[in-house]
């Protein structure tokens, strides 16, 4: 009895032993079902009631090794107990032998129990020759080996074999299915192509439905990208399910961030399983807490509704739970909820420490994190992991310093203990944490010191670069890294087409450009960004916008740099409106940095509906009360004009008010003419409490030059004294300008070379200065002294130096210049530059050589060259009027509404005497509904400013005016001033000439001054060019009165003192 038991056991373990634990069944089953499927290779399979003879030989000498029946099967039951789980090599090694030893080769039960235990100490080739000398083989067998090469991470021996196995007949059981499909999550592409094949066998099995097959094909599904739903519909094939199964489900969800799902599966989980007993685990609340990560909104609500449950099933003391929850909370910004559960937590490992100090460092709290990790550093066993955490609080620092000092001793202490060079991260944690800490030095000499770097190790150190504005190094290091065998990674990318874009290395932005496009980096939404952001800093819009146009996706940093690029060049900003509404068709919603941009754009344009629309739209979006929003919709309405809805604006503002806010509202004062309102801003912004910056009193004081108001402007320096702001380049560069421009440029020189440091604007506004100011020599002079000291000049500086050469008479050395700015400089001459060396031509009568210099311009005249060349024939008395003729028509083609075009062409006719044709142009002018614009001159006194015309009468003082007039007149005429009658520009009679002439408005103004007792310098602006006669009575007076008159007229400053001007009578 016992020996047919036995026998019957044996025959059993050929069909049915388990891949696992391999049961010794006692149920019989007909050989005539299965011997078929274990010699079926490539052949036709046998009758099923037949048994092959090699097996029925075997059998028979393998019955006369062992005349005991009874002892050969307790040996086998023996050896199969001794090593059924078995996990050592020596084990292996020892079975194999006994096998040998005792004549069990051939047993089918003992080798796969030996190919089990090969399997599990990873020695599969010794494995597969057993499997290979089998002559006999069942489904275990096949498990047996196909799992193995699964566990040992060799996919693609397990796909093979399982194939082998299909192509010799045998039908997989679920243990080969649920392996092979294991194996095919780690081959890739064609991987899942095998697996999806696989999955189509098994569903004309008994295993569709089967749970632990099914389970692996939500794992292989839910790895593969965009097949999350086949993953759900193996999941909603099973059932019953297991625990197993809704955690796969939910661990998928999880991982694709679909948090809705998951927690609908938890829902599903609760309902189905609860009746059989079976609860969440571990593994369920650890990918549920995980995923609450995703939710912006709800997530810390799920998380606090999480720690209810977990507490209630008793695993808030569980250290991977604990651990996810203390990551979880951190993560949202609770830290309170995350250092509870951290001290509640009866285990604490480096996996629950580093979550709570990445949280900590998230919510920028550097010392804290600090803190607790110095508390717990004994206390927990930490890993190279946990210093590199660390080293990312200490740029979180709120003193930077002291983040780079702390940063420092962890430094040290990696160096002592030896785990600097333990893992490359380290020295890439440092290089990074020295970097945001400012010390790009330090940062610097790690890397160097560093044997052995990753494509992480360059792309922190060119990143490093890049952020602290070392971006000539950051190229250099990019260079360097491309000699070496590492690719650079998008990140490089990014941070090195960021460094080109600063430096304006177009050329070398272009050559990264083509680089990415060989490594298919481009691919890379990011990385396209940073090449818009490329072209369009280095103002090739084409370039962007084709970049743009090859995109394969966007976001909204791809429409903003785009919109972003169009509004900062000139040409393009309307393209920058049609872009964005581009960009609103397609289905995209604007963010706060869409508005900023475009705002900026409508607002360069005066677009003002379209303002309001944009208006419109941030009030429909509900980011109206973004304060950077606010300041854009300020500068927009302040360039339209519309003060009221910029103080409607500013009102509503109250404590969202910064130094934006305040600048903007005085620009658009001042940007709309209204200086006494932006001044009065000014004094309400510091009883206020308001900080003024340097852009505040730089944009005050450049409207105080504008208007020429030197009294406010001198007050505007004041408080830049108090403020010690008076150092700041760019407030002192102010100065000079509005010094300059307000007819003090004893002072505006005075400051220049008292300024420690100075820019190009510098440079430039004392150049210009000297220049407005008849102070020709001084201006070249100094231009010299620029090439020598200071900054390359630009387009700005030669306009200086070109009108220098114009109001001295420089003619030859004017050439010189203008030939210099493309020969030494390589800068390409402007309309502005052209116009000056027509006037330069025009100003000493070389009228044949300004026609011969128009025509061979390499651009077309606009109407600044050709109001030049008309008021140049006006001067000429009459000369070549031809040229005079053919200005005028090109400036009434061009502007035919324009008054001073036909002023200047009346004058032109007057001085040579042509009186009918005056007459013509002023007819002409009648018709045209042109009016001249009335000449006027004013003074700033006291008691305020006092504006004069010509032959003026209306002012309270008219008597006093006219009486000093008339006296000045008489003593002009005794020092020998003779009226110069051919500035009266009209047909009348010599005496009636010299009356118009000293009724002029200027004389009137310095009359009134003179009315006053004073003995400082008289300063007069004029509205137009001053005329010839005043500019000769003038001279006149400042030597009868001994006192300076500075006036400035339409075109530049004159200075009279004792009898002399400072243009040199060269104006």
């Amino acid at each position: 009895m016992s020996r047919w038991f036995f026998h019957t056991r044996r025959l059993a373990a050929y069909s049915h032993s388990s891949v696992f634990t391999f049961p010794r069944s006692a149920s019989s089953i007909p050989h005539s079902h299965h011997y078929p499927l274990l010699f079926n290779p490539f052949t036709n399979p046998l009758p099923p009631s037949s048994i092959p003879l090699q097996v029925l030989v075997d059998l028979y000498k393998s019955s006369q090794l062992h005349h005991n029946p009874v002892q050969h099967d307790e040996k086998i039951e023996s050896l199969a107990q001794r090593y059924r789980y078995s996990c050592g090599s020596k084990d292996a090694e020892e079975l194999h032998l006994q096998l040998f030893k005792n004549g069990f080769v051939n047993d089918l039960f003992l080798c796969n129990t030996l190919i089990n235990i090969y399997a599990r100490v990873g020695d599969l080739g010794s494995g597969r020759k057993v499997f290979d000398e089998m002559p006999l083989r069942n489904l275990v067998s096949w498990s047996c080996l196909i799992s193995g090469y699964t566990r040992n991470r060799m996919p693609n021996e397990a796909c093979e074999l399982f194939r082998k196995m299909v192509s010799d007949g045998f039908m997989p059981n679920h243990y080969a299915f649920g392996s092979v499909i294991r194996a095919c999550q780690e081959c890739g592409e064609y991987g899942l192509k095998f697996g999806m094949q696989i999955h189509g066998l098994m569903s004309k099995t008994q295993y569709v439905n089967d749970v632990t097959a099914s389970n692996v094909l939500i794992s292989m599904y839910g790895n593969a990208l965009g097949m999350v739903d086949y993953a759900r519909r193996a999941f909603d094939s099973i059932w019953p399910r297991n625990l197993v199964s809704l955690n796969s489900m939910i661990s998928v969800y999880c991982q694709r961030g679909d948090a809705v799902s998951a927690f609908d599966i938890f829902s599903t989980m609760q309902k189905e399983v609860m009746g059989d007993g079976l609860k969440p685990n571990e593994y369920t609340f650890g990918s549920l807490i995980s995923a609450t990560c995703s939710l912006a909104n709800s997530g810390l609500v799920l998380l606090e509704q999480l720690l209810t449950r977990v507490e209630k099933s008793g695993f808030l003391h569980d250290l991977y739970v604990g651990s996810a929850l203390v990551s979880g909370f951190a993560k949202a910004g609770s830290i309170g909820y995350a250092k509870n559960i951290f001290q509640k937590m009866s285990y604490r490992n480096v996996v629950s420490l580093n979550g709570l100090i990445i949280g900590l460092v998230r919510q920028k709290r550097g010392e804290e994190a600090v803190e607790l990790f110095m508390e717990m550093k004994d206390s927990v066993e930490l890993n190279p992991n946990s210093y590199m955490i660390i080293l990312t609080a200490f740029p979180e620092f709120h003193v930077l310093e002291n983040g780079k000092r702390k940063g420092s001793e962890v430094h040290a202490f990696l160096i002592r203990s030896g785990l600097l060079n333990a893992q490359i991260a380290i020295g890439n944690g440092l290089i990074n944490m020295y970097a945001k800490c400012g010390a790009i030095n330090d940062a610097c000499v790690v890397f160097r010191l560093m044997d052995n770097k990753d494509s992480v190790t360059w792309n922190s150190m060119i990143t490093g670069l890049d952020q602290n504005k070392q971006f000539l190094e950051a190229v250099k290091t990019f260079q360097e890294m491309r000699r070496t065998e590492l690719y650079p990674s998008n990140f490089t990318m990014i941070s090195a087409l960021s460094s080109c874009a600063s430096l304006g290395w177009i050329s070398v932005g272009e050559q990264l450009h083509c680089e990415g496009l060989k490594l298919g980096l481009d691919l890379d939404v990011s990385v396209s960004n940073a090449l818009l952001a490329l072209y369009g800093e280095c103002g090739y819009v084409k370039e962007c916008q084709k970049a743009f146009s090859l995109m394969l996706d966007y976001d909204h940093v791809s429409w903003n740099s785009l919109i972003g690029a169009l509004a900062d060049s000139e040409p393009s900003m309307l393209e920058a409106v049609e872009s964005f509404l581009v960009m609103m068709r397609a289905g995209w919603d604007p963010n706060r940095v869409t508005f900023i941009t475009i705002l900026a754009a409508v607002s360069s344009l005066s677009l003002h509906e379209l303002g309001k629309q944009i208006h419109a739209l941030v009030l429909k979006r509900n980011v109206a009360a973004d304060t950077a929003i606010e300041n854009a919709l300020l500068a927009c309405y302040g360039k339209c004009g519309d003060m009221g809805y910029c103080e409607n604006i500013f009102s509503r503002m109250s404590d969202r008010q910064d130094e934006v806010s305040w600048n903007s509202m005085i620009s658009g004062y001042i940007h709309n003419e209204l200086l006494p309102k932006a001044m009065d801003m000014v004094w309400f912004m510091m009883q206020k409490g308001q900080r003024l910056d340097g852009f505040t009193f730089a944009t005050v004081l450049s409207a105080c030059a504008t208007v020429a108001t030197l009294e406010r402007g001198m007050e505007v320096h004041g408080c830049s004294v108090r403020a010690c702001l008076e150092s700041d380049i760019v407030i002192g560069s102010a100065l000079v300008d509005m010094y300059a421009k307000c007819g003090r440029i004893d002072y505006a020189s005075r400051f220049f070379e008292m300024m420690p440091a100075r820019n190009l604007y510098s440079w430039n506004s004392m150049i210009s200065g000297y220049a407005r100011h008849g102070h020709g020599t001084k201006s070249l002079d100094l231009f010299a002294q620029m090439k020598l000291q200071g900054p390359l000049p630009d387009h700005v500086t030669f306009v200086g130096v070109l009108s220098a050469c114009s109001h001295a008479g420089l003619v030859n050395e004017g050439f010189s210049h203008f030939d210099s700015m493309s020969e030494i400089y390589g800068l390409a001459p402007r309309m502005e530059h052209f116009s000056c060396m027509v006037d330069l031509l025009g100003r000493v009568g070389e009228l044949n050589k300004m026609e011969d210099f128009l025509n061979q311009m390499p651009v077309k005249p606009n109407v600044l060259i050709w109001r030049t060349v008309l008021g140049a024939c006006c001067r000429a008395n009459g000369r070549n009027t031809a040229l005079g003729r053919r200005a005028a028509e090109m400036l009434l083609e061009m502007e035919p509404t324009n008054a001073v075009n036909y002023i200047l062409l009346s004058n032109m006719y007057a001085s040579g005497g042509k009186w009918d044709d005056v007459a013509k142009t002023r007819v002409a002018m009648r018709k045209a509904f042109v009016k001249k614009e009335a000449g006027c001159s004013w003074v700033t006194m006291k008691d305020g400013v006092h504006v004069f015309v010509a032959g003026d009468k209306s002012h309270p003082e008219k008597d006093l005016i006219y009486e000093k007039l008339k006296e000045l007149n008489g003593k002009m005429r005794l020092a020998g001033y003779i009226p110069e009658t051919r500035f009266a520009l009209y047909d009348l009679e010599g005496e009636s000439k010299e009356e118009l002439l000293s009724y002029h408005s200027e004389k009137i103004a310095v009359a009134f001054v003179l009315t006053r007792p004073s003995k400082m310098p008289i300063r007069i602006l004029k509205n137009l060019r001053v005329c010839g006669d005043c500019h000769s009575a003038f001279k006149y007076i400042s030597q009868i009165v001994e006192r300076q008159i500075v006036l400035r007229d339409s075109n530049r400053f004159h200075h009279f003192e004792n009898g002399k001007c400072s243009c040199g009578d060269f104006w």
